[in-house]
């Protein structure tokens, strides 16, 4: 007989055992984890895990679904705060460094994750980056309109640059333990996007 589980409860517990299995991923590694450790961090029976996800892959497959929407959400929002291309470019790489800031077993987890060579929750991890990447398509594109982005730039090239470059401060700053404010990174980078690295020759202007 199949157990029925109640909305409200399911909900709670369904959450609860992910965020637990974070902190369990981000402490043991994800293959070194164990479903009794996440049982035991999220203070529930081992049998009511598999009420909730077929297995220990299924776990971090929904994470990643779950924080993408989640994350998202948050990013899109902080964007629309904003009047013009440079602040919504400016508002985006702010909330992507504050979420990883805010959640380091998430930020531990995920970069792991996105730089292994075989990816269980690759599905979900690809349309995180593809959306991401949308998102600054838009902003760049709306930037070349209001003649405050380049009109020459390859729109492909700058998402990859821009997505590595955060990639690369989180992973930085993971690997300081977290010593420094993370978010303090978010204008000097979009600084490095809008200007360069050289200087022009007034000359050749």
């Amino acid at each position: 007989m199949k157990l029925t589980i109640n909305q409200k409860d399911k909900n709670s517990k369904y959450h609860l055992i992910l965020e637990a299995a974070v902190k369990v991923f981000a402490r043991h590694g994800f293959y070194q984890s164990t479903v009794a450790e996440i049982a035991k961090e999220a203070g529930v029976a081992d049998g009511t895990i598999y009420l909730y996800f077929k297995n220990k892959d299924d776990i971090i497959v929904q994470f990643f679904s779950y924080r993408t929407r989640q994350v998202f959400d948050r990013f899109r929002a902080e964007v629309a705060k904003a009047g013009n291309s440079l602040d919504r470019l400016r508002n985006l790489i702010r909330r992507h460094l504050a979420e990883f800031q805010r959640d380091r077993d998430m930020a531990i987890v995920y970069q792991v994750e996105t730089h292994q060579y075989s990816r269980l929750a690759e599905e979900q991890i690809r349309e995180m980056s593809q959306m991401y990447q949308d998102l600054v398509a838009e902003i760049v594109e709306t930037g070349q309109q209001e003649g405050r982005i380049r009109k020459d730039l390859y729109v492909g090239l700058v998402k990859r640059f821009i997505l590595g470059a955060v990639d690369e401060v989180i992973n930085t700053w993971l690997h300081s333990d977290g010593k420094y404010d993370l978010v303090t990174m978010a204008d000097p980078l979009v600084d490095l996007f809008i200007r360069g690295i050289g200087v022009v020759d007034k000359k050749e202007a």
